[in-house]
């Protein structure tokens, strides 16, 4: 009774970001343009590749999906952001707390997936060329992508489930302006040894998972090239990655930094924090269709023709 009131009721206050208090409404512009770019890049993407028929195979179609995680992940993040840098809006309930939670974790474990799709392609048509079209088809793809979403939902439902046992005796900062479940957990009143266990199970089995299998299909790739006769062939096969890499690196590199300051970093600046968490889900929705654009002949051949066309 007593732990059902108290989440009820609840609220929890936002962090801030570092220049909190002094310039936030200078501070909202760049941020205002850093979200209507991530949503004009990732809508341009997928405009593309629904236009062009040529683009409905199985590279494009994760494409599209890496686009839409990306729209998914910014689009979670933003209102809060914005409502805490520009309206000063820092109080958020623990039901609007949660919902949030549940949809930033589903699309960053959708994206981290993605990604290891995209490297099973890229393995696939570096390793076995001729048998590509056979193995990866539309149809492949297509149930890849469901599974994906299926995966997403079935490990992330059970985390706003098992908060809502906690006991939450005050109304707490948090250090994010946006909820995450690590930092969710360290102001319940009540053991949240269950919760602590099962996200960390959570992280392994899919963030971690994904990324020893996306390491896994590069060395085989990189086995594979280096059998090639010449440099020229070994650059050409490497460079078909450059833009995977690119998405892999992006994406990777601040969740790992993010997870580990929440696991072991009980001394680290509210800055340090907000800093990486904002690099890990502003970076890549806005960087992944700039670097697909410019490093994919057919949807870069597109947006030219549209400039050209409007000029």
């Amino acid at each position: 009774e007593t732990n059902s009131s108290h989440t009820r009721t609840l609220s929890f206050f936002l962090g801030g970001f570092p220049a909190w208090g002094t310039t936030q409404m200078w501070s909202a512009v760049p941020l205002c343009s850093t979200y209507l770019l991530a949503l004009l890049g990732n809508l341009t993407v997928l405009s593309i590749i629904r236009a062009e028929q040529s683009l409905h195979t199985p590279m494009y179609l994760l494409l599209a999906m890496l686009a839409v995680a990306d729209l998914g992940l910014s689009t979670s993040t933003f209102p809060t952001m914005l409502g805490t840098l520009w309206l000063e809006a820092r109080e958020i309930s623990f039901s609007t707390c949660l919902t949030q939670m549940f949809f930033i974790h589903s699309f960053t474990d959708i994206e981290s997936a993605v990604i290891l799709a995209m490297a099973f392609d890229r393995y696939v048509a570096i390793c076995h060329p001729l048998r590509y079209s056979s193995i990866l088809t539309n149809s492949v793809t297509t149930k890849i992508c469901v599974a994906i979403v299926v995966r997403t939902t079935l490990v992330q439902l059970p985390l706003p489930i098992l908060l809502t046992r906690l006991c939450f005796t005050r109304v707490s900062e948090l250090s994010h302006p946006y909820c995450l479940h690590p930092d969710i957990i360290k102001h319940a009143g009540s053991d949240t040894r269950i919760n602590s266990s099962y996200g960390l199970f959570v992280l392994l089995s899919t963030l971690g998972l994904d990324l020893l299998f996306v390491l896994l299909s590069y060395l085989l790739i990189l086995k594979t090239i280096l059998n090639f006769a010449t440099w020229r062939e070994r650059l050409k096969a490497l460079n078909t990655c450059i833009s995977h890499i690119c998405a892999v690196l992006l994406f990777f590199i601040p969740m790992i930094c993010l997870s580990m300051m929440h696991r072991f970093g009980k001394h680290v600046s509210p800055q340090a924090y907000v800093f990486t968490a904002s690099l890990h889900f502003l970076a890549p929705p806005i960087l992944n269709p700039i670097v697909y654009s410019v490093k994919t002949k057919p949807i870069r051949r597109r947006i030219l023709r549209m400039l050209c066309q409007r000029g």
